[in-house]
Parts: structure tokens; sequence; C-alpha cells
């Protein structure tokens, strides 16, 4: 569920980005998210102390910037290199967080875990008919994109159990706050085009997705394991392509097939364990 929410978000907020511009789409995504974060935190009994806030403020922004480099990587015409780098970092970074705090998972979940880091891997995987110019960049982008994404996680996993979503109430102000401040600068070098229509529809549903994965990926670290949760949820690039095959017929390489089949592994892998 955490990877489908995260992959369908970035789906519709793709599908818009293409029509207006990225940052009025990454407003309108984060204010609905705001909204939607609102809404769970109010819902949920909890005792949020300081710390819990700060950590979901931390975890929110670095999920912005990690938005932004993404975006900036794909600009570069390297995404053969930016996706798979991008999520074999993101998953690489909790796991190495939740072993350095004594997590021991079943040699299944291990087994599990390595394929969902290579099918995310195989699944960004795109042909690319640029040179070899700029690889370099691209990959370095691709690296602090996975750090900052990697890292959200483990933030997340630092706040308290009895907090409730109030850190991801406190990740949507802060990455919110970071996206007005953003678009703010770019108002002053070009126009800010906002989604309108259905598109404006989508964007909302995107930001309530994007919310609704931040929820569950947060619900599933208090109760598993950072090193068997987040490798999952770094596989929603392949709900992206799935979503991009069946409504826009869009065509899946070998390779991202066999990443498709490979995810299926690691999770049964997983859940078996």
């Amino acid at each position: 569920m955490v990877a489908a929410s995260f992959g369908s978000g970035d789906f519709l907020g793709g599908r818009t980005s293409a029509r207006s511009s990225t940052p009025g789409v990454l407003l309108i995504v984060q204010a609905s998210a705001l909204v939607g974060a609102a809404i769970v935190a109010v819902s949920v009994s909890a005792d949020v102390a300081r710390g819990d806030v700060v950590n979901g403020a931390i975890a929110g922004s670095l999920n912005v910037v990690a938005l932004g480099l993404l975006y900036l990587g794909l600009s570069t015409g390297r995404m053969g290199v930016v996706a798979p780098v991008t999520a074999v970092v993101a998953a690489t970074i909790p796991v190495s967080y939740g072993l350095s705090q004594g997590e021991r998972p079943s040699g299944l979940v291990y087994a599990g875990v390595i394929a969902a880091v290579l099918a995310g891997a195989l699944i960004g995987v795109t042909r690319d008919e640029h040179t070899t110019e700029g690889s370099g960049r691209a990959l370095l982008i691709a690296i602090c994109a996975g750090v900052t994404v990697g890292s959200s996680f483990v933030f997340y996993a630092r706040t308290s159990s009895t907090s409730g979503m109030w850190p991801i109430f406190a990740a949507r102000v802060a990455s919110l706050t970071l996206v007005i401040a953003f678009v703010l600068v770019m108002r002053g070098r070009r126009t800010i085009a906002f989604p309108v229509g259905n598109d404006r529809a989508l964007t909302l549903a995107a930001g309530l997705l994007d919310v609704t994965g931040s929820t569950l990926i947060l619900v599933a670290i208090r109760r598993d394991l950072i090193v068997s949760v987040t490798p999952v949820a770094a596989l929603a690039p392949g709900v992206t392509v799935l979503w991009a095959w069946l409504l826009l017929h869009e065509r899946i390489s070998r390779i991202q097939f066999a990443g498709l089949v490979v995810a299926l592994t690691g999770l049964a892998l997983i859940a078996a364990g």
C-alpha cells in the first residue's frame, strides 16, 4: 500500500506537471497533503513531544528537497542513471540505520530486501539515447536525492509511537513552507502556471495519495522493522510504470518487466519471513 500510494501520487503529479509548471503543481500537492495530514493528526489520540515534531519537520523538509533534486536530475536527460540510483540509495540508507540499531530480520526477509532493492534499480532503468556527457552530474544528483529520501524514513522512525500522526503534520507544514518559498523565488524569474479543471482535481488527489503513503510508512515502521519496510516503499516507481502502461500505453522494457517480477518475489519473501 505504501508503494501504491507514493507511486500513484507520482503518476498523477507527473501527468499534471506536463501541462502546468512544476512549482505550481508542487504547491497544490503539498497544500492538499497538509489538509489530509491535519485530518489524520486530529483523528488519532496522541501524546506528542517536541522531539517528535522536530523529527517530523526534518523528514518533511528532506522529502521535498529530494523531490526537487529528483526533478533536477531527470531534467538532465539521464533518467536511466537518476531513477535506479535514487531508488537503491533511498532503500540502502534506512536499511543501514536499522541494522546499526540492532534490527536482525530473518534470512527470508534479508533475501526479500535484497530483491526489493534490485527491483527498484531495474524498474527505474529506461532507454537513454543521450551521450555519456553529464552522467557524472546526474549520478551525484541521484545520490543526493536517494540520501535525502532514505534519511527522511530514518527521521520518521525516530518519532515515538505515542506521538500519533503529528509528525506527519509537522512534515507537511515544513514541506509546504519550503515549496512556498521556492514558488516566491521562481515567480520573480518566470510565470508560474497552476493546474486548472481536471488537472487541479488530479493534483489534489496526488497530494492526498502522497500523505497517505507517508502515514502508512510511519505506521509500518512502528509495527515492523525499518529494514524490511522501507525497501518496499522504494518500489513506488514500479507502480508509476504500471499506471503509465495501463493508462498511457507506454511500453515496458524487458528490464523493467524483470524488475516487476523481482519486486513481487521480494514482497513474497518479506511476507514469508
